[in-house]
């Protein structure tokens, strides 16, 4: 890792080199919410599905879904194409050290069970199978265990004097000086957050960006639907597809940018033997 310098975050590198449109944005629209650009693509899940078949006859007892296919898919993306591991912070640009997920898991699905945060870091040399691993370790370790931020926030909850401790932690936070312990696990200072309402029977959504943290990512996965299609002479085919979401900071980079990035990931869930390459290796 290249040596600090003055500017730079704990997480990030000031970006000192960029063009005027993206030097200027941060000043005119300070807020990250302000800038939110919307896109969903739909996904052939047809060799997906065979894949994730086949790999379970070799691997019995290895768990592997859709939502592992799609958050290595989105790790090995941002990896490769790094203005979406950009982040704004206190009106100035940053590269981000690392490449990191966030997910929520839930303990018990049920109304009364308890939501902890999950984490994950990609590394150089990282693959589906080793990505798969990672995530399985954080969802078994979430319903086992209490996260560190939940930790931290479960202590400041209980100090007098909120609306000060407010002012404190924005404060900290748009200087990148949060305590370590208090954003452990925080979801919104990760390169992107995803939501799977699939497993919970929902079609897609949007959601919204947090003007708390640093992630200007926000992916959401709807659940599996047949789709219909239809050739040139208008014959009628069913396509089982999943539909995904993607919320951006339009700051952090141009639409050009946005569209080949999602199409790289479209690519990636829909052929995840690409996946089995190290997550450095362009595709």
């Amino acid at each position: 890792m290249a040596k600090r310098k003055w500017g730079d975050r704990r997480d990030g590198t000031l970006l000192r080199d960029i063009d005027a449109m993206h030097y200027v944005m941060p000043l005119m629209y300070p807020n990250r919410c302000d800038n939110e650009a919307f896109m969903t693509m739909r996904i052939n899940l047809e060799k997906t599905e065979e894949y994730l078949r086949k790999r379970a006859q070799e691997h019995p007892g290895e768990k592997m879904a859709i939502f592992q296919v799609v958050i290595a898919a989105t790790l090995k993306t941002i990896w490769l194409r790094p203005h979406m591991n950009r982040f704004i912070a206190n009106k100035n640009m940053y590269q981000r050290n690392e490449v990191t997920a966030a997910f929520t898991v839930k303990k018990t699905f049920s109304d009364e069970g308890d939501e902890t945060l999950a984490r994950v870091v990609a590394e150089e040399g990282d693959t589906l199978e080793t990505l798969n691993r990672k995530i399985l370790e954080q969802i078994e370790f979430c319903k086992t265990s209490t996260d560190a931020s939940t930790d931290a926030i479960n202590i400041i909850k209980k100090l007098p004097g909120k609306q000060l401790i407010g002012v404190i932690a924005r404060f900290l936070d748009r200087h990148g000086w949060m305590p370590k312990s208090v954003i452990a696990t925080d979801p919104y200072q990760c390169s992107v957050v995803l939501s799977n309402l699939g497993s919970i029977g929902l079609n897609v959504g949007y959601h919204h960006l947090m003007n708390w943290g640093t992630t200007s990512i926000f992916i959401v996965i709807g659940k599996k639907r047949k789709t219909p299609h239809y050739d040139a002479e208008g014959n009628r085919t069913m396509r089982k597809e999943l539909c995904i979401s993607a919320t951006i900071d339009e700051r952090i980079s141009d639409g050009f940018y946005y569209a080949r990035t999602l199409k790289l990931m479209k690519k990636l869930v829909e052929n995840p033997e690409l996946l089995e390459l190290p997550i450095e290796q362009e595709v």
